[in-house]
Formats: structure tokens, sequence, C-alpha cells
């Protein structure tokens, strides 16, 4: 088994050393750090960016040749870390600890650890990980630590005025995070748009993570509902094509029959990864396309009406302006006078 120790927590010198390591190419763009691998070590992505926030994010989407360790030295003062595994399963240890935690796929995790404790992840060989890690960066400087109050609320919560100790909570099943880091992963933008975009999303998928968690610890025992990892994957891929034809005239009988899962079992899925029923999920795909169409294209309010699915123009026009608080000519009229005055 192949080991790597990286010396630093902050995003430059950890890729740099991660290059050293496996080689690949390196390329930084915006304080965006990405190492593409494809050689004897394995293949895929490693990505990292560090907000001035002091969050940082760290992404691993990789196949490794062989099983593989990476051990991740802290300083003084630790960060806290939300794990989510989108793919695969990653296990987690303490140092030379044997006491080991599995983080499985749509699985969220919260770590701690004490001073100058090493984090011990390791990779299985031949399976393909996705995972992503948030780690928020914690002081004992409490002017700092008001500077960022968003820092300054998460310590607060997760280690209550007191000395970071070893801890590692393995939280519920959660689809509604893997939604979000599909957006994350979908952001085709540069620059200073590319970089707003992914710390917002960023913060978003936090929340969710700090959101599980409380949720978690109200219900006492882990809510992984009936859906097994397959069922929730198949879920997914429902989600994927709904997102890709809204326009298609979608019913749960052929859904379900596409995923292989029961009515039941669909309708259950999309409540825990959208908080929504398929129908209203479909219903609020079509309207945000309507609205991209009526504010970019030449389209008039009846073939919007029907080219995004739907057909009846009175119901549009109703759960449109439920919405947008303005019916869809009044929008059109609006961006119509916007395009004129610039």
């Amino acid at each position: 088994m192949n080991t790597i120790s990286l010396s630093s927590t902050a995003i430059k010198n950890m890729f740099d050393q991660l290059q050293q390591n496996f080689s690949g190419n390196l390329s930084v763009k915006v304080k965006e750090h990405i190492l593409d691998i494809d050689n004897e070590f394995g293949r895929g992505r490693i990505r990292g960016i560090t907000f001035k926030s002091g969050i940082s994010l760290l992404e691993f989407d990789v196949k490794f040749s062989q099983d593989f360790t990476l051990r991740a030295g802290t300083a003084e003062n630790p960060p806290i870390c939300f794990a989510y595994c989108l793919r695969g399963k990653v296990t987690h240890s303490f140092g030379n600890q044997s006491n080991k935690k599995v983080l499985e796929n749509f699985q969220t995790g919260i770590l701690t650890n004490k001073a100058f404790e090493e984090n011990v992840l390791h990779f299985t060989k031949g399976e393909h990980i996705k995972i992503s890690l948030i780690v928020v960066k914690t002081t004992s400087n409490q002017n700092i630590l008001r500077k960022h109050n968003l820092n300054y609320r998460i310590q607060k919560s997760f280690l209550r005025g007191e000395e970071s100790k070893n801890s590692i909570y393995i939280g519920s099943y959660n689809l509604k995070i893997a939604d979000k880091i599909q957006q994350l992963e979908a952001i085709q933008q540069r620059g200073i748009v590319r970089s707003l975009m992914i710390e917002g999303l960023v913060h978003l998928i936090l929340a969710y993570e700090i959101q599980q968690h409380t949720d978690d610890v109200k219900n006492k025992e882990m809510n992984k509902g009936n859906l097994t990892h397959r069922e929730l994957g198949a879920v997914r891929e429902v989600s994927k094509t709904i997102q890709n034809f809204p326009e298609s005239q979608h019913s749960i009988s052929e859904l379900s029959h596409q995923s292989g899962l029961s009515p039941g079992k669909l309708q259950e899925g999309f409540k825990l990864m959208h908080g929504t029923t398929v129908s209203d999920y479909i219903r609020a795909l079509r309207v945000e396309k309507a609205e991209e169409l009526i504010k970019t294209s030449d389209l008039n309010i009846s073939q919007v009406v029907y080219s995004v699915g739907f057909t009846s123009r009175s119901y549009f026009s109703k759960i449109f302006k439920q919405k947008y608080n303005c019916s869809p000519k009044e929008y059109k009229e609006k961006q119509q006078l916007m395009s004129l005055s610039a």
C-alpha cells in the first residue's frame, strides 16, 4: 500500500505536495487548483480552492491503480471538515489508531481532531471515488473569528468553546447534496464569476450538511429511509433525465419502469433528494426553462408554453405568476424594455 503524507493544510502547499507524489498536470486559475492524473498511480482529478472566508473546497474524483493512504497533518488549531461521498466509499482513521469509519456514497460526515493529529484517508484499488471535503478554518484568536462571522458560528456550534477533539460523525443518506455537487461540477463560467458561483454553492452544500447533522441529532437514529444504494442511484438518474428533457411528457409509470423502482420508491426518493414530488419537480423545471426562453429567445408566450411541455397557457400563466410575481407577458415586456434601454 502506498502512503502520501501532506504536511500542510494550505491548498497551494497541499497541491504542490500532491503533484510531487502523483506527477500529473497541475493548473491554477483564480486560486482554483486542479491536478489531473493519468499514469501508473491512477486516473482522475483532484481539485481545491480556498475562499477569503477561510473556507476551502477539496474534491477527489479518482480511481487509483493500487491501495492508497493519504495522511494529512493538522496544526495547533485543526479545521472542521464536512465530507460528502458522491461515489464509492472512503475509510477514515485518526493518526495510528486502528479504529476506522467508512463514509459510503450519498452519506455526509463531519470530523474534528485534536491539535497536530493526522487525518488518514484510505482509498481502495480500482474503486472510483468521488468525495467532496469542505474545510472550515478554526482559530483561538477571537478578533480574527469575528471578522469571519460564518467561521465563528460554525466553530462555536461544533467545538462549543472547547479544545478540538478526535471525533467523526457519519450522517444519514442525503440526495439533495448530490444534486448540488452536480451543479458545482456543471459550472462552465470562468474568472471571478466562476469563483463566486463555486463559493455560493459551497456555502449552500455546507448549509445542507449542517442541517443534516441537526436533523440527525433531533431524530437520534440515522434515517436512511427504505432506499438502497442502487435505488438512490436510480433516483439520481431519473432526475438527470427530467433535467435534460423537462419538455417530455413524463409519467410516473414510465419513469418507474425505466428506473426499475416502484412508484412509491420513486416518490420517496424525490422527497429525499428534492423535497418535493416527481410532478412538482417536473413543473418547477419547466417554469424555470420557460423563464429562460422568455428572457433570451424571440418566441412568443404561446410558443414558449408548448415548447417546455405545458398544454395550457392559462395554467402556465398562473404558476409563472406564483413564482415570479408577474405574468409571463409582463415579464417579457420588462425584458424588452431592459434590452432597449441597454
